[in-house]
C-alpha cells in the first residue's frame, strides 16, 4: 500500500506576502512525513516529525512562530494519538519547549 499523509498549517488568515512560505513549510512537512512512512517507519513518528517542521518554521503558530497570551507569553498545546490502541498523549501551557509535541508523545508513551 502506498502511504499518504496530509498535513494542514491551520486556520488562521493567509497574510499574502508569506503565502509561498506556507505552502513550502506545509510541503516540506509532508514530505518529510511521508519519507518516514516510505521507509517503513510508523505513523506516530511520521506525524511527530511533520508537526516538528511546523513547529521550527516561524510562519506557523506553532512552537517557533506560536503567538502571544494575553500576558505577552508564549504557551503551547499539542496532542499526539496512536490510532492502533488509540492511546493519546497532551500538554497545555508549557512554555520554555522548543517542540510540544515531542513532549505529547513522551507522555504518550510514559
Amino acid at each position: 500500500m502506498k502511504p499518504v499523509i496530509v498535513v494542514h498549517g491551520g486556520a488562521g488568515a493567509i497574510v499574502k506576502e508569506y503565502e509561498e512560505g506556507y505552502r513550502s513549510g506545509v510541503k516540506q512537512a509532508a514530505l518529510q512525513g511521508y519519507n518516514i512512512l516510505r521507509e517503513g517507519g510508523d505513523a506516530v513518528t511520521a506525524v511527530e516529525q511533520a508537526v516538528v517542521v511546523l513547529e521550527d518554521d516561524p510562519l506557523f503558530n506553532a512552537g517557533h512562530g506560536s503567538v502571544l497570551n494575553e500576558e505577552g507569553e508564549v504557551e503551547m498545546d499539542a496532542i499526539i494519538m496512536d490510532g492502533k490502541d488509540l492511546t493519546s498523549g497532551a500538554v497545555s501551557a508549557v512554555k520554555c519547549i522548543a517542540n510540544p509535541i515531542k513532549l505529547a508523545r513522551l507522555v504518550m508513551e510514559k
